[in-house]
């Protein structure tokens, strides 16, 4: 029986470090204050909004929500970053994405600064991932990945690593982060040749596919660690992940659940991006 990863081990530790960061700044006289831009009504973007808000409450992070309907113009948009841009209080954006299709998401998410960019919505941040430079932030839910390997002391360094995914949202930048910790890195997706054994020979895997159960225990073996990015929702209607968690458990020696997993520390990864971008700004 594997060991289980859980997320909200990871996430009290982190926000007991964001808790100790805001009382610092505070001292200063110092709120630390996320900007929320949201364009129109999605349904997952104001679930993970509402998240994101309450998460912030509790930690002593202001939020300041700027919402903009579906058919907004992108010169609007456009004026409502460099607004925020401009803005000393607000030391972190995130824009929910996908854009509605009328507009450009690559200009308008290159227009926001990098350095208020929280979730890795920039050419500069992701720059600052694949080389290693302090510049912006990681994606968040890659990271939520990483903490979660440094809270449960799993060494990376030396080990075989494979991301099942080559997404920038989750898969190439959790590679780079990988490599950091000085594992060596494979990236699968779906013009793998036999991914089974490929993915058979990691110490660490990480699944970001976006196939609910796809991963299962014919390409796991025992002394495995397992990452379970995807969040489903199965036949039943109940959240599940790309691994197949019935198959996998009982052969791996840790695995992250769906829910309970990566999904409870991204976050408060975001929140601690915001407290970070303060302090960068600040101390």
């Amino acid at each position: 029986m594997a060991k289980q990863l859980l997320g909200k081990e990871v996430t009290a530790a982190l926000n007991e470090k964001i808790k100790a960061d805001v009382a610092l700044l505070q001292e200063k006289g110092i709120t630390p204050t996320l900007g929320i831009i949201r364009v129109g009504e999605n349904g997952s973007d104001i679930s993970y909004e509402k998240g994101a808000t309450k998460r912030c409450e509790t930690l002593g992070v202001a939020c300041e929500k700027i919402l903009l309907p579906a058919d907004v113009s992108q010169e609007e948009l456009l004026g409502v970053i460099d607004k925020v841009n401009k803005d000393d209080h607000i030391h972190g954006v995130l824009l929910f994405r996908p854009l509605p299709k009328h507009l450009d998401q690559s200009v308008i998410e290159n227009a926001l600064d990098s350095e208020k960019d929280v979730d890795c919505m920039t050419d500069g941040s992701m720059s600052g991932v694949f080389t290693g430079k302090k510049v912006g932030f990681p994606p968040c839910t890659p990271q939520a990945c990483m903490e979660i390997l440094d809270y449960y002391g799993i060494d990376c360094t030396g080990k075989k690593a494979v991301v099942i995914g080559r997404s920038l949202v989750v898969g190439k930048p959790a590679a780079m982060m990988l490599i950091k910790k000085n594992a060596t890195v494979t990236i699968c997706h779906t013009k793998t040749v036999d991914m089974p054994s490929v993915v058979k020979e990691a110490d660490i895997v990480i699944v970001a596919a976006g196939r609910a159960g796809v991963i299962d225990d014919t390409y796991l073996r025992e002394g495995q660690t397992v990452i379970d990015v995807g969040i489903n929702v199965n036949a039943e209607g109940k959240l599940c992940g790309d691994v197949d968690f019935a198959k996998a458990e009982p052969i791996v020696e840790a695995i992250t659940p769906v829910p309970g997993g990566v999904g409870s520390v991204t976050t408060s990864v975001l929140v601690g991006h915001v407290v970070e971008a303060a302090k960068r700004k600040y101390l």
